[in-house]
């Protein structure tokens, strides 16, 4: 079990300090840390870690790990908005959030599940995300929390 462990936390480390784009990629760095592991073996590891594929900018997607307590093992908002996020404005009760290419939809399904009382729903394009809201004052709070969450744009 102390190898499972130290072996978790190698990946861990790897994914932390650099983007990780496939597991054949992630087994190279872990065979360079001294860690020969099979395909099946390393995928189990990601999924009890609760490790998954997120785009990121400039194309392509990157491990990342969730820690959120989701039952269904989503990636909460917290670990999706802010390496997806571009772009947000607001009018009246509507407000449109930009993502990068492919990263709409899953932050409108982590969105969703936030359950934000302020928000009556999302509607999800590829890169975009319709965000409903109860008030002109809810939008108001609904973008400066989602600001807050998602750190500065990309410049």
């Amino acid at each position: 079990m102390a190898n499972k462990r130290e072996r978790q936390g190698t990946i861990r480390s790897i994914i932390d300090s650099r983007p990780v784009e496939s597991q054949e990629e992630l087994r190279k760095l872990l065979r360079q840390r001294g860690w020969d592991v099979t395909q099946s073996t390393l995928s189990r590891d990601l999924r009890e870690m609760r490790v998954s594929r997120i785009p990121f900018q400039g194309g392509g997607s990157r491990y990342a790990i969730t820690t959120g307590d989701d039952a269904d093992g989503r990636p909460p908002l917290q670990v999706l908005l802010p390496p997806l996020y571009t772009a947000i404005d607001g009018v009246g009760e509507m407000i449109v959030l930009h993502t990068l290419p492919g990263g709409a939809q899953p932050i409108g399904v982590a969105l969703d599940a936030e359950e934000w009382p302020e928000v009556m729903g999302t509607i999800a394009g590829d890169d975009t995300v319709l965000i409903i809201c109860r008030s002109n004052s809810a939008m108001e709070k609904v973008i400066k929390r989602l600001k807050s969450v998602a750190g500065p744009a990309p410049a």
